[in-house]
């Protein structure tokens, strides 16, 4: 009999930006790569023979938590894939749910009919990762493997191992990130022995059979608390907001961006503005830098954990265009944003002390 450990994937960008990454790739954040930690520990003095993973940077990331300490070579699988969002991918989901509510709320609930331009289905998915398992499985008889995935995926093929309709998949709760699955395998057929089990990181939460949950499309509204949507700035209707913005920041406004509608962006919580994002595309572009200029939360907005959706946009906006490095000028009195900054990966800057910088290219 064989042993799979299926795993979910750490905290990636994103999960914390609150954007469709499916087959987009993005990197562990830093609460990710600490949830990895504590998944490497959860192991230690578990004996395994091999280690596989999506072909994606979060999952190989995560699963480098087994195969790192063993001097295991990492076998990379695409079967392992999460579902392939089409059209959708990197898209905010505050933007899906803006533009096709109906379908977002099918996708939440698993719906088997559930397709956008691109996509893959989620009955395909569950064909797709039974298949790798099955055959990660016949590979490796009498052995214990680890198998790094994602949330989606992972559902669609505990749905299948439990006997469960493939429309039911959504009764099945989402796994935590980093939550594991312990599967037992033999001629083809899978027990689950228990899943989303997270008590690595200090959870009692662990699932022996499938709990009836509320339709998944319930997360529509939670999606309308937090999720934001952005888009240009409206000229000159809005010029006041921008202006106020730029005045409670601090900053000179950047008039030459005013003609630049991609570099300077409203974001929304549903219709309500919540924030400003302006980008300098061309400042030290020769260097591999790109520059945010201003970073503005409406007062009534503060403290409730989305300007990092600003910051995650302007990651995607630069990684997108080659960029290396992401930069804004944040002097110690701006306290507020440098220690937010801060807390999200950025440095100060070698000999500038008033700006910080973050990597933000794709590295394992």
């Amino acid at each position: 009999m064989t042993t799979i450990y299926l795993i979910r994937h750490g905290q990636a960008e994103g999960n914390l930006y609150r954007r469709c990454h499916s087959w987009h790739n993005g990197l562990l954040t830093q609460k990710g790569r600490e949830q990895a930690k504590a998944l490497e520990k959860r192991f230690e003095g578990v004996h395994f023979d091999a280690a596989y993973s999506s072909d994606l940077y979060r999952a190989m990331a995560t699963a480098g938590a087994v195969s790192r300490p063993r001097g295991l070579t990492l076998r990379v699988d695409p079967g392992l894939r999460e579902i392939g969002a089409g059209v959708w991918e990197d898209v905010p989901w505050g933007q899906l749910l803006h533009d096709h509510r109906d379908s977002l709320a099918d996708f939440l609930a698993c719906d088997p009919g559930w397709q956008v331009e691109g996509s893959e289905t989620f009955p395909h998915v569950r064909q797709r990762m039974t298949a790798s398992l099955t055959r990660i499985a016949a590979a490796h008889p009498g052995q214990t493997v680890a198998a790094a995935s994602h949330g989606c995926a992972i559902r669609a093929a505990l749905s299948a191992f439990l006997g469960m309709d493939a429309a039911d998949m959504s009764r099945i709760p989402l796994s935590n990130n980093t939550g594991v699955a312990k599967l037992m395998a033999e001629n083809g057929t899978f027990q689950v022995e228990y899943y989303n089990d997270d008590s690595h990181l200090g959870s009692s939460e662990q699932w022996r059979y499938p709990a009836a949950q509320p339709n998944a499309s319930s997360g529509i509204p939670g999606m309308e608390r937090n999720a934001l949507r952005h888009r240009s700035l409206i000229l000159p209707q809005e010029e006041d907001l921008y202006l106020n913005a730029c005045t409670e920041a601090g900053i000179q406004p950047y008039n030459f961006l005013l003609g630049e509608p991609d570099s300077l962006l409203l974001s929304l919580l549903g219709e309500r503005p919540a924030g400003v994002l302006q980008m300098d595309r061309a400042k030290e572009a020769d260097q591999g830098a790109g520059w945010i200029t201003l970073l503005w939360m409406a007062p009534e907005f503060q403290g409730k954990g989305l300007a990092v959706q600003l910051l995650g946009h302007a990651v995607c906006t630069y990684r997108a265009m080659g960029r290396q490095t992401l930069r804004l000028s944040c002097p110690p009195e701006f306290q507020r944003l440098r220690s937010f900054c801060l807390s999200h990966g950025f440095a100060p800057a070698d000999g500038q002390p008033d700006t910080l910088e973050q990597y933000i290219g794709l590295e394992l």
